[in-house]
């Protein structure tokens, strides 16, 4: 359980001031002078020593992804930092509450993470539906430039330029590259790696792409120290989180906790835990719509952080936790998110462009039952083949909910597709015609 001490993010309900009055007296911008004049290599250490994992989702540990910058430009060209604020995932819902609440959280935590890797200049780009996000987030980079905090000529001695941008909603747009496409002025569809952005990125130049929320607790761990953050949690999972809890709960929320905590307790201490009772829990999906779904056998001692949900084959994503009580379709529920990624696939990729929409029109007849038992292995089979075979990871997210759906819930398609047949074969003899039902009385 996390003590209050311990919160990064003092003001994830917006009862305080999110201006920068509000900010400073919760202790940002605090020392940031003194934190840079330690230098770009203190820095980066810390950030690696404090375990601290990339919380878009991937889990990559974000130290060593800051470490992949050239220590220096040789070729003339500049170094950016840029801030993964499209997040569009469906029940992701965390990064909204940092922007709109502790905006200058993530303004100096840009500040600082540029002067690591050497940049001059940010870019944040924004989900092109976040309106109010946008609004509180450029208003905090206003007061920051008007008190000298960034800009050319600032206080900390690093000239820094921080712009803030939004894209049109496109999900595929939250993948770092197709992002970076999008800042260009181009289509977002992902570009293939290698290069990648650590050497070619935006405008060609050296680049490292993080999450709101992975920059946003940078400035707490390079004053707190990265020795009071890896305490926290359990080896290779440590640190604070924000985890959003929505579905069927008594009371939905965005909450942050330390890595580590059960399910249960998530649930159960700050969700008003599962409507109708733990007993009515049907399953959940740990980290947004692209993670398998886990059934409600393998939630009774899960643990919330990377490698206990790898533990029951899903992924902890974003935390983004989507609970299913037993009043779930939940083979519905899949087919709803499967028609979300074929809705968001740029169609770069034939196995994606394609599967996509094959996927999601089995599944669909599947929610009736108007499905052969042998086209769930067929399904099975075809997710596979999406999987790992695309530019980016949007043909995985598409591919591990169905994948998930089979592995947990098999005998309820099976039995969707039993009851379709019984039926239809009554109907062929006339059994369930009214009128054969009229003439029988």
């Amino acid at each position: 359980m996390l003590e209050d001490k311990d919160r990064i993010f003092k003001n994830l309900y917006g009862l305080d001031d999110w201006g920068l009055a509000g900010a400073r007296r919760r202790g940002a911008w605090d020392g940031t002078k003194s934190i840079i004049e330690k230098g770009r290599d203190w820095i980066v250490s810390e950030m690696k020593a404090s375990g601290l994992r990339g919380r878009g989702g991937a889990g990559f540990p974000t130290g060593m992804k800051w470490s992949f910058m050239p220590k220096e430009s040789t070729d003339g060209r500049p170094s950016y930092l840029v801030v993964n604020a499209d997040e569009s995932e469906p029940g992701t819902c965390k990064d909204r509450e940092i922007m709109r609440h502790d905006p200058h959280l993530l303004v100096e935590g840009c500040l600082l993470a540029s002067f690591a890797m050497g940049a001059h200049a940010a870019y944040i780009y924004v989900r092109g539906e976040f309106i109010r996000e946008r609004e509180h987030l450029q208003a905090a980079v206003d007061q920051a430039y008007e008190a000298k905090l960034i800009g050319k000529d600032n206080v900390h001695g690093w000239p820094f330029d921080l712009y803030v941008t939004h894209g049109a909603g496109a999900y595929i747009c939250g993948e770092e590259t197709a992002l970076l496409e999008s800042l260009e002025g181009k289509k977002g569809q992902p570009r293939l790696k290698p290069p990648f952005p650590a050497n070619v990125g935006l405008y060609g130049c050296p680049t490292t792409v993080n999450n709101v929320e992975s920059i946003a607790v940078a400035p707490d761990i390079l004053r707190r120290g990265a020795a009071w953050f890896s305490s926290i949690g359990r080896p290779n999972n440590v640190g604070t989180k924000l985890f959003g809890i929505s579905g069927h709960v008594n009371t939905p929320c965005v909450v942050e906790d330390a890595l580590g905590i059960t399910f249960r307790e998530l649930i159960d201490k700050h969700a008003g835990g599962v409507r109708g009772g733990w007993d009515n829990l049907l399953a959940v999906i740990p980290g947004g719509a692209s993670c398998p779904l886990i059934p409600a056998a393998d939630c009774q001692d899960l643990i919330m952080d990377f490698d206990g949900t790898r533990a029951v084959k899903s992924s902890l994503g974003t935390a983004g936790a989507i609970v299913m009580d037993k009043s779930t379709d939940v083979i519905a529920a899949i087919a709803r998110i499967s028609y979300f990624f074929k809705h968001e696939s740029c169609g770069q990729c034939t196995p994606c462009r394609e599967g996509t929409g094959w996927m999601w029109r089995v599944l669909t007849r599947m929610v009736e039952g108007r499905a052969h038992k042998r086209e769930i292995d067929m399904l099975l089979e075809v997710t596979k083949q999406v999987e790992g075979h695309t530019i980016c990871a949007l043909g995985d997210a598409a591919a591990w909910p169905i994948q998930g759906l089979i592995r947990a819930f098999r005998p309820e398609i099976e039995r969707r597709i039993d009851d379709f047949t019984r039926k239809a074969s009554l109907d062929d003899q006339g059994v369930l015609d009214p009128a054969h039902m009229i003439a029988a009385e």
